[in-house]
């Protein structure tokens, strides 16, 4: 029987796409509302952006206010949007009595509430002597009655806009937390505490510092958000599209052409795009149907977009939101993040590609023809200008500039680039307000002469793009799609950070952390008497087995945990547990932290619940587990490296154990050779065909490899060896003439 995915090769429609991202990204589905109401919070959602457009370059308000206002603002989209459960019946227009616009009643109660609470922290900051409210540094750890009323009441509606935008997963994690911070007296052994107080425990949850105000909303509202925008905006520009035409160009011609072009436009892709689902979607549209006609079949084409997508988050300069975070809780530059980043990601892209060139030579699929090749002269001489915001960006966010006003001047360049022409003088007025932001920014001592220049010949080189200028109406639907896309994050960020305050009051990290190692160094140690034969045979000792016991139930947790939750709410959560774990055992920070973001991403592509992989699977038209699984044996590259920059933590150039070109240059080969046999076993071909007992020596021996020391390659080699035999007597055998 043949496989439908196989003959149904139609190009989806640009409606099927938004709908495919609407069913598998998380809060991309929205009810209709009415004109009036629609027009409302078009205005609402434009506020909201140029808001933080705004602050980014004149400077941002106190961290209350700050917080406070992007909070108000996703509590009144929020409402406004998703509907209190997911039935379809609540996503269509209704006309009731009990709704204003299609929304109920109820829930314009709870936007109120919601902003109100939001709000209440920089109206009561100073006090308010009226109603007998003290100044906000004499109520800390004792609220008066108004405290625990909003405190309440913004925990409460935090966890039901998470659980609206992203499922009921996180909520329930984040309530068993709060349970374990008022109930700690009823748990078990080491995890037992006194319990923290309500009153408390409300005020530690809502005032800034810890909880709901705390880093991991601070880090969404000033810095994530914006960068969202400007992916948004760069690619509705034509920079995506670029990216697209470049891949094609440079990996189109080769075997296996089209699922190389998928691997090569998802990195460059995931360099402006924080979504998996929103890579997947954007890309795939052009690839997966390519792949398809190419020959290749429907769940693998599915799971190459999907693999090479969920790269995004980890793909240097730009990366996803934990980032961000994690270059908060290291308290690093963001530019350590992304040098650290650089290898691993290397490292995911190359088994990606390894699996897609070994699968069209099994297949014997060629590429694609010269004709069907875009030309690189005409991409550039149309395309060229939409390469100049993420320059600016780049080299604002590396010259030691804040990251929100890096993103500020993308985002001006990409307004300047999309807009202004200079054969139309009357839309200069765009790079002309940039660039006398940029001269005020000069004179008050802001910018340097050289960032003056750079970003003023940038604004003025990007008034000479040949494309078709994009209109105000154009532009303003970008921005509402930004916002948009950063509701689920900043649902996330506020609700995850009820658990940072929760482990930092209780000190739950460092209790699980010890059952985690103790754990671990138990069965260690049984192993160890095992493998050693009663301590005749001692190929590890007892502190290796721990290390990488622990490693593996960490990465277990992750991934279990990763069903459903966004990546930056499971690092921020996991980090939190995993860090004390790993620092008792030698880890270096940034290799824990790089440890756990790792094995959230590989989440995405794991089944049973793989966004990425489902959504590829919808364009592919292909059984949805299926891609999932080819998703995931395609992502093996970021599977085991984090194993080995634990393990090696030189990979990531930046470590605290310092940096040796040497080192570095013979693990990073050998972890590659790893993934090359890895692949090689998943496709089961290398030079020719292998059988079932090759690939599982190949496996064995990938595995070995990634283990960074001469001995483990070594053995790696002597068990790689008897394939790698066959293997090259086969091909000779092949090639020979009859």
């Amino acid at each position: 029987m043949s496989d439908p995915s196989q003959t149904d090769q139609h190009d989806l429609t640009d409606a099927e796409l938004a709908a495919i991202e609407e069913k598998f990204d998380e809060g991309s589905a929205t009810r209709s509302v009415g004109p009036t109401t629609g027009h409302i919070l078009r205005a609402v959602s434009l506020v909201f952006a140029l808001y933080h457009y705004i602050t980014a370059g004149s400077g941002l308000p106190a961290d209350h206010w700050h917080m406070g206002w992007h909070l108000a603002g996703l509590f009144i989209l929020t409402y406004a949007l998703f509907p209190i459960i997911g039935a379809r019946s609540l996503y269509a227009q209704k006309l009731s009595a009990f709704r204003i616009g299609n929304i109920p009643l109820y829930d314009l109660v709870f936007m109120a509430l919601g902003v109100a609470s939001a709000l209440y922290v920089g109206l009561a900051w100073r006090g308010v002597p009226s109603l007998g409210i003290e100044e906000q540094t004499f109520r800390m750890g004792n609220p008066n009655g108004y405290d625990v009323f909003f405190g309440v009441v913004i925990i409460l509606l935090v966890l039901d806009i998470a659980r609206r935008t992203l499922g009921w997963v996180l909520p329930l994690i984040i309530c068993v937390f709060i349970s374990y911070a008022l109930l700690g007296p009823y748990f078990p052994g080491l995890l037992q505490h006194p319990g923290v107080n309500f009153k408390t425990f409300v005020s530690s949850m809502y005032f800034p510092q810890e909880g709901i105000f705390g880093v991991t909303l601070w880090v969404v509202s000033t810095i994530v958000f914006h960068f969202v925008l400007f992916g948004v905006i760069a690619q509705r520009t034509g920079l995506g599209q670029l990216f697209i035409d470049n891949a094609t160009i440079l990996a189109g011609r080769y075997t296996g052409g089209p699922a190389k072009v998928s691997v090569v436009s998802s990195a460059f892709f995931g360099t402006i795009s924080g979504s998996s689902v929103a890579n997947t979607v954007s890309t795939g549209a052009l690839t997966i149907p390519n792949m398809k006609r190419l020959g290749y079949p429907g769940h693998f084409a599915g799971g190459v977009e999907a693999a090479s997508s969920a790269g995004g988050q980890i793909t240097p300069p730009i990366m996803g939101a934990a980032a961000f975070i994690m270059a908060e809780f290291l308290e690093l530059p963001y530019t350590t993040i992304v040098i650290a980043a650089i290898f691993p990601a290397l490292l995911h892209y190359v088994g990606v590609f390894t699996v897609v060139h070994l699968m069209a030579r099994k297949l014997d699929l060629r590429g694609l023809t010269k004709d069907q090749l875009p030309k690189l002269a005409a991409v550039w001489r149309e395309g060229w200008a939409n390469i100049v915001p993420l320059i600016g960006l780049l080299v604002v966010l590396f010259s030691g500039y804040t990251p929100f006003m890096s993103a500020f001047c993308g985002i001006s360049l990409a307004v300047v680039a999309g807009m202004s022409r200079l054969r139309e003088p009357p839309t200069l007025v765009y790079a002309a307000a940039f660039m006398a932001f940029v001269l005020w920014k000069f004179s008050d001592g802001g910018f340097d002469l050289t960032m003056t220049i750079i970003l003023c010949a940038g604004s003025a080189i990007a008034t000479l793009n040949p494309q078709v200028r994009i209109r105000i109406p154009e532009m303003a639907a970008s921005m509402e799609l930004g916002v948009k896309y950063a509701l689920a994050v900043g649902a996330a960020s506020a609700a995850v950070g009820i658990v940072v305050g929760v482990i930092n009051t209780t000190g739950i990290g460092f209790r699980i952390g010890f059952m985690v190692t103790q754990g671990a160094g138990n069965l260690a140690t049984d192993i160890f008497g095992f493998m050693t034969l009663g301590g005749l045979l001692e190929l590890f000792t007892v502190q290796d087995l721990q290390l990488f016991i622990s490693l593996v139930f960490i990465a277990i947790a992750c991934i279990l945990m990763g069903a459903g939750i966004p990546t930056t709410a499971l690092y921020i959560m996991l980090v939190s547990v995993a860090q004390p774990a790993l620092a008792q055992l030698g880890v270096p920070p940034i290799a824990s932290h790089m440890f756990v973001l790792y094995y959230g991403v590989v989440s995405e592509i794991t089944p049973p619940v793989c966004t990425s992989a489902y959504a590829a699977a919808a364009i592919a038209n292909s059984n949805p587990f299926r891609t999932g699984l080819s998703a995931f044996s395609l992502g093996l590259g970021k599977v085991v490296a984090p194993m080995a920059f634990v393990y090696a933590p030189v990979l990531l150039f930046v470590s605290s154990t310092g940096f040796d070109l040497w080192e570095f240059t013979y693990t990073a080969s050998s972890c590659i050779a790893g993934v090359v046999a890895l692949s090689a076993s998943v496709v089961g071909y290398w030079l020719v065909p292998m059988g079932r007992v090759s690939r599982i020596l190949m496996a064995v021996a990938g595995l070995v490899f990634v283990a960074p020391s001469l001995s483990a390659d070594l053995v790696a080699l002597l068990i790689a060896s008897p394939v790698i035999v066959t293997q090259i007597i086969a091909r000779r055998a092949a090639v020979a003439p009859a």
